[in-house]
């Protein structure tokens, strides 16, 4: 059986999976900056980084220099991003 190439936007389509994504990156997370790489791939689910842009209010250019992964995320970023991907921050104990 052929293996076959996918990218994880292809399973990125409503926001209990965007949740159970950004759950599992949360996981196995050692640098913050993976979690903007995994934001990157659910903008690509939703249109791409202009697309999120303006869903969430941020500039283009700035979303898409935190969503290269190059960057540490600042909080008021990643908050608005994750309410325009449909979902919420949130911690537990």
């Amino acid at each position: 059986m052929p293996i076959k190439d996918h990218k994880a936007s292809e399973f990125l389509q409503t926001p209990e999976d965007i949740a159970a994504y950004l759950n599992a990156t949360i996981e196995e997370m050692d640098d913050p900056r993976l979690l903007m790489k995994a934001f990157r791939n659910i903008a690509e689910a939703q249109g791409g980084v202009s697309e999120l842009s303006r869903h969430a209010k941020v500039d283009r250019v700035a979303l898409s220099r935190a969503l290269s992964g190059r960057r540490h995320p600042r909080l008021d970023t990643l908050a608005k991003v994750a309410d325009a991907c449909g979902v919420k921050l949130r911690f537990s104990a």
